[in-house]
């Protein structure tokens, strides 16, 4: 008897251990298992670029979707984005250009809007997605409205880029998205201070 009540106590401790470790620490578990992928909600081939702002932050629109530049995550850098010598909008970070393709006609390179088109041949398309790995959030209270997410995870936009040559282009943005028990997923872009924007600029020669 006693053996049967130390065992189903042992189970006991186990459950409650998975529990608390899946609660406190499931953000970072999610990243970890988001390394091995993740679930493509959607994927589109993008036929128009917009940027807005300065040359460094701002946004950038891919065809409709709205993409971020104010807010990079190290080790990230933070990209440039202009106008070159050959009227190609062109995105450079590292030492490195990527020219994405021709302005649009009547663009003027000194504003702070631009728009370009995919040079012909390229392969660019916009993919999102989400954690496999939801965590629970039993502990967060919220005095305004009484409403809280009972569930988390993570989101993700994906440009990439590839040029006839064989050049490539990749930027990823994670983002957070709640799940409310009354309305279900929420914005899938919702930040959290130092861990949400874009986590990733690449270009391949």
């Amino acid at each position: 008897m006693r053996k049967v009540l130390l065992t189903f106590a042992l189970l006991i401790l186990l459950v409650v251990g998975i529990a608390a470790v899946w609660i406190f620490q499931g953000p970072k578990i999610s990243l970890y298992l988001d390394r091995h992928g993740i679930d493509e909600t959607s994927s589109e081939k993008i036929t128009s670029v917009e940027y807005q702002g300065g040359g460094t932050g701002g946004t950038m629109f891919a065809n409709r979707t709205l993409l971020f530049l104010d807010s990079v995550i190290p080790p990230a850098q933070a990209p440039s984005i202009g106008s070159t010598k050959d009227d190609k909008l062109a995105i450079a970070v590292g030492g490195k250009v990527f020219p994405l393709g021709p302005l649009a006609a009547g663009s003027d390179t000194s504003s702070e809007r631009l728009s370009a088109t995919p040079d012909p041949g390229d392969e660019a398309t916009l993919t999102l997605g989400h954690s496999r790995i939801y965590w629970p959030n039993p502990f967060e209270l919220n005095f305004m409205t009484g409403v809280t997410p009972s569930w988390k995870r993570h989101t993700y936009q994906r440009l990439r880029w590839t040029k006839p040559n064989g050049s490539k282009l990749e930027m990823v943005w994670r983002y957070q998205q709640y799940y409310y028990d009354r309305d279900g997923w929420a914005n899938p872009t919702m930040t959290h201070e130092g861990e949400t924007g874009l986590i990733q600029v690449r270009i391949t020669p």
